[in-house]
């Protein structure tokens, strides 16, 4: 499955990817804000997580999508659906970016796609997701993109790679929700994109 979008392509990870993979994660600024993602982050485990990523994509598990600059042929992040229950009509969704392509609306544009990809392809009726309160910018991210916070769990995750023990916003989105909000947020990206190519 290949998601294609105005400055991005979303697939599959392969082996080559390795090299930009550990480049993006491999940043503590980047993976001190997630919950597994270790640091340092080596070449091993940049090719432990894409094997483990197609092994889950054949098993249907959850679909780990690298984030590809169509312009520099470089991968500049992930985005992630995972724990899809096809029962429950949910999935967990999770993102990262390399630091060097922060505030360029990249994740946003990728987000458009996941979450198409979720709710029409899929079929899910909600998305869940968690960020660290403290991770301002991916708070924003999911407020801006139409996920309701939902909740807090006080000091209920250590983060691999800092080792510091974080509180957690919950936050959760609706199918019907996604509908109403897609249209206005594809058109603030494209003025997002406009001006950043000025």
């Amino acid at each position: 499955m290949i998601l294609k979008t105005k400055r991005l392509i979303l697939r599959p990870p392969r082996k080559s990817d390795w090299k930009d993979v550990v480049e993006g994660v491999g940043n503590l600024s980047v993976s001190k804000n997630t919950k597994r993602i270790p640091y340092p982050y080596s070449k091993k485990d940049a090719l432990w997580w894409i094997n483990k990523s197609v092994k889950d994509w054949k098993e249907k598990k959850s679909y780990s999508f690298v984030i590809e600059l169509k312009s520099e042929k470089k991968i500049i992040g992930c985005i992630g659906i995972g724990g899809v229950s096809e029962f429950q009509g949910t999935a967990v969704t999770g993102s990262w970016i390399n630091k060097n392509y922060w505030r360029k609306g990249y994740i946003t544009e990728a987000k458009i796609a996941a979450n198409d990809f979720a709710f029409n392809n899929l079929k899910l009726r909600k998305l869940n997701s968690t960020v660290f309160t403290d991770n301002v910018a991916s708070n924003k991210t999911q407020q801006s993109t139409g996920y309701k916070l939902e909740g807090c769990k006080r000091k209920n995750v250590r983060s691999l790679a800092s080792g510091k023990i974080k509180d957690v916003n919950l936050y959760g989105l609706f199918k019907e929700d996604w509908k109403k909000k897609r249209s206005d947020l594809v058109k603030k990206l494209e003025r997002k994109i406009k001006e950043n190519a000025k």
